[in-house]
C-alpha cells in the first residue's frame, strides 16, 4: 500500500471528523465545572479560592490523564482507550451529583478530569499518525474540539442549569457521553498499517537540528507550557465569577466564555494552517505574544460590551498555542513515542491551567480584585515568551516532517 493511500487521504479526513465529534463530547468534563462554579459557591458557602478547587483538581486529573492515556494509546490504540474512558466519565458525572461537600466534589473532579483527557492529547496523537503534509492543521483541528466543547455545552445546557440545577446538568452529560462516544469509538479501531512505514522519515536530523535531546526538549516544553497556561487560565476559569462580581450575572459570563472559546476554535484552525508553513516553534512564539496582548486588554476595560469584545479578542489570540506544543513534539521526536511525549507536554500545560485557576482565585481573595490576577497572568506570559525565544534561537526549524511509523 502506497503512502498516498494512507497519509492525508480521504479516510484520514474522515477519521479527523470522527475525532472532532468525540472530542466535543469527551471534553465537556473539563468545562462543565467552570459554568457551575457560582452555583457550587452559593450552595456550599465557599470562598472564591475554595470554589476553584474542583476546577483545579479536574485540571490536575486532566493533565495526568493526557500522559497516562497517551501511553496506553501507544500500546492498545485509541478505540480501546475511548471505550474505557467513556464509562469513567459517565460514572464520575453521576458520582459528583452525590457529593455533599466541596472536598468530595473536588476529589471526584480529579477522576472526571483523568478520564476526560482521552478527548485531547490521545486523540491529537492518534490523528498525527494519519497526516504528514497537513499534520499541523489536523492536530489543531482535533485540539479545537476542546474549545468547541467549552463554547457549545455551557449554552446548550444553560436551560437545564437554570431550571434544575447543576446536578441535573451533570446527569445529562453522563448520558450524552455514553450515547455518543461509545458508538463513535468503534469507527476508530483501524490503526496505521505496517505498510505505511515506508512513508516514515527518521527523526534524527530534526533532533540534531534543534541541538537538544528528546528528554531535555520534553521537559523544556513542559516548563514553557506551565508558564503560558497559568496566564491563559485567568480569563477562561474566572470570567463567569468575574462577571458576577461586576454585577453582570452568570449568564453574561457564560456567554463571554462561549464567545472566547469559539474564538479559540477559529484561532486553532488558523494557527494550524500557519504551523504547516512556519513550523511549531515559530507558531508558538506568535501565539504567545498575541495572548499577552489580549490578556492586557482586560486591565483597562471592564464594561459589559467591552468584556464581550475583549473575550473574543483573547480567544482569537491564544487558541493556537497548545497545539503548537504537540506539533513541536511530532517534529522533533520519534513517532512511536508520540502518545507518551505529547501527553507529557500537554499534561504540563494543563497543570499550568490548574495552578493558574487556583492562583487567580487566591489572589482575588487576598486583594479583593481581579486586577492583580490579570497582572500575575501577564508576568507568567512574559516568562513563556522568553523561553520560546530561547528555543527559537537554537535554530529549531525542522528539516523535514516526521511521518507515522
Amino acid at each position: 500500500m502506497d503512502r498516498s493511500d494512507i497519509l492525508d487521504s480521504a479516510s484520514s479526513w474522515q477519521r479527523l471528523l470522527v475525532a472532532l465529534l468525540i472530542g466535543l463530547v469527551a471534553n465537556a468534563g473539563m468545562w462543565a465545572v467552570v459554568v457551575i462554579m457560582p452555583a457550587v459557591e452559593a450552595e456550599f458557602a465557599l470562598t472564591r479560592a475554595d470554589t476553584s478547587l474542583p476546577y483545579m483538581l479536574s485540571m490536575l486529573g486532566y493533565g495526568l490523564g493526557n500522559f497516562i492515556i497517551g501511553r496506553w494509546v501507544d500500546r492498545v490504540g485509541i478505540a480501546t482507550a475511548l471505550t474505557g474512558a467513556s464509562f469513567g466519565i459517565a460514572a464520575s458525572f453521576f458520582a459528583a451529583t452525590q457529593a455533599g461537600n466541596i472536598g468530595v466534589l473536588a476529589a471526584i473532579h480529579f477522576i472526571l478530569g483523568l478520564f476526560a483527557a482521552v478527548g485531547f492529547a490521545p486523540l491529537m496523537s492518534d490523528i498525527s499518525h494519519w497526516f504528514i503534509k497537513w499534520r499541523g492543521t489536523a492536530m489543531a483541528l482535533v485540539a479545537s474540539a476542546n474549545y468547541l466543547s467549552g463554547a457549545v455545552w455551557p449554552t446548550v445546557l444553560a436551560g437545564v442549569l437554570a431550571q434544575s440545577g447543576w446536578r441535573a446538568t451533570y446527569q445529562t452529560l453522563a448520558v450524552i457521553t455514553i450515547v455518543v462516544v461509545l458508538p463513535l469509538a468503534v469507527l476508530l479501531r483501524r490503526r496505521v498499517p505496517d505498510s505505511a512505514d515506508g512513508a516514515s522519515v527518521d527523526a534524527t536530523p530534526n533532533r540534531g537540528n534543534i541541538r537538544m535531546s528528546p528528554a531535555r526538549l520534553q521537559l523544556y516544553l513542559g516548563f514553557a507550557g506551565v508558564a503560558c497556561c497559568v496566564a491563559m487560565s485567568m480569563p477562561q476559569v474566572h470570567i463567569v465569577t468575574y462577571c458576577v462580581g461586576l454585577g453582570y450575572g452568570p449568564v453574561a459570563g457564560a456567554e463571554m466564555l462561549s464567545l472566547m472559546l469559539f474564538g479559540g476554535v477559529l484561532s486553532r484552525i488558523f494557527f494550524g494552517l500557519l504551523s504547516d508553513r512556519l513550523g511549531g516553534v515559530r507558531t508558538l512564539l506568535v501565539g504567545s505574544a498575541l495572548q499577552c496582548l489580549g490578556l492586557g486588554l482586560y486591565l483597562p476595560y471592564d464594561g459589559l460590551v467591552s468584556l464581550y469584545l475583549v473575550s473574543l479578542i483573547f480567544g482569537l489570540s491564544q487558541g493556537g498555542i497548545v497545539p503548537s506544543y504537540a506539533l513541536i513534539v511530532r517534529e522533533y521526536m520519534p513517532a512511536e513515542e508520540a502518545g507518551a511525549r505529547v501527553g507529557f507536554v500537554l499534561m504540563m500545560t494543563i497543570w499550568g491551567m490548574a495552578r493558574g485557576g487556583w492562583m487567580s482565585g487566591w489572589i482575588y481573595d487576598v486583594s479583593g480584585s481581579y486586577q492583580m490576577a490579570f497582572l500575575n497572568g501577564i508576568v507568567w506570559n512574559l516568562v513563556n515568551i522568553g523561553l520560546v525565544l530561547a528555543l527559537f534561537f537554537r535554530k529549531p526549524a525542522p528539516l523535514r516532517p516526521i511521518a507515522a511509523r
